[in-house]
């Protein structure tokens, strides 16, 4: 079974859109334009017979703008009264081009309780399962508006978190996490020409932990660490995860039609049908490895071998 075969199968999806895919970076407001074709994808998904989940961000950034304030909320406080703001009116433009094509939206605002206590867990299951069958299509969030961090539960954080949750909530077969990066890389690009993009990942193990830059570096809180994480927890649940550039909403219908698109992450399942694939090295870096394996030779006439 390749790429393509597994992609094509999905049936029940969750697709994270993080605040860059969906706003402007210069105002902080929605990009219609690009929110129009994304909801116009999920419909064609939707017409294919494909269950689809979204979680999206940009409540606290359109409750700001609509409040007027010219900075990030400096309070908790303040970032919960921006996103009960903003939570209405996005929900509102959604609607609006959902109805355009007589498609049923749903808002689900959950907390972390909402998937850890068992009961809350259990009724959450039956929600989105129930709207589902009637053909909706839920738009989740974090409840920010009440979320708080509880000795008990905590928060989500962020939501690449939220969106694998509820990818295992509902037993997702896909996820994809569309941001403001291409995908995984053995390093960081933007400071290491070497880098290799990461096509496909079987086992998130120590040294991919690593790739991701860990919790400490750049790197890792620029976004890298929590998705590799999100990535555990779906696979973990039997989902596979894409993360992928959201600047080009059109990557969805790729990433379906198996296309090579972002970083795939493989659940155990199909983890044992492919093999972890990378991008080619750049001409000049596969110089300089043969030049290193040569000298290895030399000393002690052993190779060392890269898994990756």
């Amino acid at each position: 079974m390749d790429r393509k075969e597994i992609l094509s199968k999905k049936k029940r999806i969750v697709i994270k859109v993080g605040t860059t895919t969906i706003t402007y970076e210069e105002t902080g407001n929605i990009n219609l334009d690009k929110l129009e074709k994304f909801v116009r994808i999920l419909i064609n998904l939707r017409n294919q017979g494909k269950e689809v989940i979204v979680v999206s961000s940009g409540a606290v950034g359109v409750g700001r703008n609509a409040l007027g304030l010219d900075h990030r909320p400096d309070t908790e406080a303040e970032k919960q009264a921006c996103a009960a703001v903003g939570q209405g009116r996005l929900m509102m433009i959604y609607e609006k081009l959902f109805n355009e094509y007589s498609q049923l939206t749903a808002q689900v605002l959950l907390t972390k309780e909402s998937v850890t206590n068992e009961e809350c867990r259990k009724n959450a299951r039956q929600t989105f399962n129930a709207l589902l069958n009637m053909h909706v299509v839920p738009i989740v969030n974090e409840n920010d508006a009440i979320s708080v961090d509880e000795l008990a539960y905590g928060n989500f954080g962020d939501n690449d978190t939220l969106a694998a949750n509820v990818a295992e909530l509902v037993e997702a077969d896909l996820l994809i996490l569309l941001s403001d990066i291409e995908g995984m890389y053995t390093a960081d690009p933007k400071s290491n020409p070497n880098a290799r993009f990461i096509h496909t990942v079987v086992e998130i193990d120590e040294k991919l932990e690593q790739m991701a830059g860990g919790s400490s570096s750049d790197f890792g809180t620029g976004g890298m660490a929590t998705k590799v994480n999100a990535a555990k927890v779906a696979t973990r649940a039997g989902a596979d995860m894409v993360i992928a550039n959201g600047d080009n909403i059109y990557a969805i219908n790729d990433i379906m039609s198996g296309k090579k698109v972002g970083t795939l992450f493989l659940s155990r399942e199909h983890g044992k049908e492919l093999e972890n694939e990378l991008a080619p090295e750049l001409a000049q870096f596969r110089r300089q490895v043969k030049r290193q394996k040569k000298m290895e030779e030399n000393v002690d006439g052993k190779l060392y071998g890269n898994t990756w």
